[in-house]
């Protein structure tokens, strides 16, 4: 091999001279090792939600659909709006609720974890901004629990210190992460391997494209023992290759041969790797680590209206009320030492999606005699009256 690689470095050389062996053909292949996306916030957002369009539309699904919920007190019968629905509702000068909210899910499923901050005014938070989860590093206790957090901005490093009076400056929130007891686990690195795979398909498609002419195979000289191509022959063959066969334009021209020459062709071809088939396998591993039924992604299967409208139910069960329960709780706890114990809850009612099920259960509510209105309004979600 080492005789063979000399030869070949030597004819691509300009000064140098030296005879292909005859009926010889050359091609280059070897078992590679797989090249992962490494596991930080920075490269899991280029390579998933920015460079990939089944990663971005799920992160975006997600959080469009999580923050479009109102969050609203439970149980409470003053009228008006409370302090902490106000301050939810315009959180700062530069974003409405929705937009903050659609922020912090956004992060969370991009990163595994988000952070709130919040400023105020004699201990009354007055504006909640999202920072960004790559800035930001927690800043552990002798008992190991967080008391800070240090966030990097401006070439300037910010300490928020977590044990004071009040509510404390920041608010974080984590997916579960078995092996980590201050960060998150981002749905995107669970799908990792899937993600680079369906990228790895995505760049090798492309440059099929613009490569059509290079396919991967070796033109053999196959003649009389002792002939060889000249060095003005190897040149032609060499520039008409490039100039004919070579970019999208060419896609699918054939090879003229000629003086002996043949193709031997020494890769799998799309449809011998399955390639159509792993692509959509690694779709739907994406999906399925976000909890967005593929259907909605607009992935091939069983695209009905029927099985629409079913994904669509389960998305909004499994995957976002619980993510905005839980964001509810932990904002309204957050949040409790400057507006008092407060439970915030989703409105339900406002889920398209789950409207047959709200209306089969006020069906089923009002049909009970038994039940007080007190206690109908408090099965349906209502507080009381």
């Amino acid at each position: 091999m080492a005789n063979l690689l000399s030869r070949l470095v030597r004819r691509a050389a300009p000064d140098t001279k030296a005879a292909p062996v005859p009926g010889l053909g050359v091609a280059f292949y070897g078992e590679g090792r797989p090249s992962w996306t490494p596991r930080d916030i920075g490269a899991l957002a280029r390579e998933g939600f920015q460079r990939n369009a089944i990663v971005h539309r799920a992160v975006r699904l997600v959080a469009e659909a999580a923050a479009s919920l109102p969050l609203g007190r439970v149980g409470e019968s003053a009228a008006g709006p409370h302090p902490l629905e106000t301050l939810l509702a315009r959180p700062n000068p530069r974003q409405g609720g929705a937009g903050l909210l659609e922020a912090l899910y956004g992060h969370l499923m991009v990163s595994g974890n988000a952070y709130l901050q919040a400023t105020g005014l004699d201990g009354v938070p007055r504006e909640l901004h999202a920072l960004r989860p790559d800035r930001m590093r927690v800043v552990p206790g002798p008992d190991g629990w967080p008391v800070a957090y240090d966030y990097a901005v401006g070439g300037r490093m910010l300490r928020f210190d977590q044990v004071t009076e009040g509510v404390a400056p920041i608010l974080h929130l984590t997916l579960f992460h078995p092996t980590d007891d201050h960060y998150g686990l981002s749905p995107m690195e669970a799908a990792a391997v899937a993600l680079d795979i369906h990228n790895a398909a995505g760049a090798w498609n492309k440059a099929l494209l613009d490569n059509a002419a290079r396919p991967s195979g070796a033109l053999v000289f196959a003649t009389a023992a002792g002939s060889t191509l000249s060095d003005a022959q190897f040149s032609r063959l060499k520039g008409e290759l490039e100039a004919n066969y070579q970019g999208a334009g060419n896609a699918g021209r054939p090879l003229l041969l000629e003086g002996g020459l043949d193709w031997k062709p020494l890769a799998l071809s799309p449809k011998d790797m399955d390639f159509v088939e792993a692509k959509s396998g690694a779709a739907r591993e994406i999906a399925l680590a976000f909890g967005v039924p593929p259907l909605l992604l607009g992935l091939p299967g069983d695209n009905t209206l029927a099985n629409y409208a079913e994904a669509n139910r389960a998305f909004y069960r499994q995957t976002v009320i619980p993510l905005v329960r839980r964001t509810a709780e932990a904002l309204a706890h957050w949040l409790a030492p400057a507006f008092g114990p407060i439970r915030l809850e989703p409105d339900l009612d406002a889920i398209e999606a789950l409207a047959p099920e709200r209306e089969s259960l006020w069906r089923r509510v009002q049909a009970a005699d038994f039940l007080t209105e007190a206690e109908k309004r408090e099965a349906v979600g209502y507080g009381p009256r």
